[in-house]
């Protein structure tokens, strides 16, 4: 009985080590997944969540680009344009809810996934639209600017993994973002412009590689 007793005593602070550093390591993976100025999901935790929520049919998958980005960090500092980033994130949260999921895909680019219980995305995504061009909280009025928006229900196109919608919502984004419409729908045909030729119009663009504090397109 007392050996059980003494390799119980000498196990137990074994046990207890491993499950700290099982802790530690949840908590380092929760912080690699998230963006250190957003808060938002890192691409990688955005993919995670978005390739799960996918699998319902009411899905949506939307990408946001902020317009005129380089200009705000060009002519109101780096500090500003930080901020305008928190609080286009902050909003793009509130919005999506604890139902879908939105995340910082790198510099100025945001994406979500939102499950769209009652059919009225467009109208959910034009109000968004209006939320985003207001001017961040403690900022000078000055600087402020809009958010395009691309989106895709998942539903027109059965079979369509996450890249390839959001490929789709990029190119609507685009679109909307070329014609100053602000929100656009992906079409339910091909894609009408090839990413080659939307990255060669789209000025400062970035690739999926580009660093955490982006440079506009």
């Amino acid at each position: 009985m007392s050996t059980l007793v003494a390799a119980i005593a000498t196990a137990a602070p074994m046990a207890a080590g491993w499950s700290a550093h099982t802790l530690w390591l949840r908590r380092r993976l929760h912080v690699a997944r998230r963006d250190p100025l957003t808060g938002l999901r890192t691409r990688d935790g955005f993919t995670r969540r978005a390739t799960v929520l996918l699998k319902d049919p009411r899905a949506v998958v939307v990408l946001a680009d902020v317009d005129r980005f380089k200009q705000i960090n060009d002519t109101h500092g780096h500090a500003a344009g930080d901020a305008l980033l928190k609080a286009t994130a902050d909003r793009l949260a509130h919005y999506v809810g604890k139902a879908g999921v939105s995340g910082r895909l790198g510099g100025d680019e945001f994406a979500a996934v939102v499950i769209d219980d009652h059919g009225t995305a467009a109208d959910l995504l034009a109000v968004l639209h209006g939320v985003l061009a207001r001017s961040a909280d403690g900022l000078d009025p000055a600087v402020h600017t809009t958010v395009s928006l691309g989106w895709v229900r998942a539903a027109d196109h059965p079979g369509e993994d996450l890249s390839g919608l959001l490929r789709r919502a990029d190119e609507a984004m685009y679109a909307a973002k070329q014609g100053r419409a602000g929100v656009r729908r992906a079409g339910l045909g091909k894609l009408f412009a090839t990413v080659k030729g939307r990255r060669s119009g789209r000025r400062g663009s970035r690739t999926d590689d580009a660093p955490a504090r982006g440079v506009a397109a």
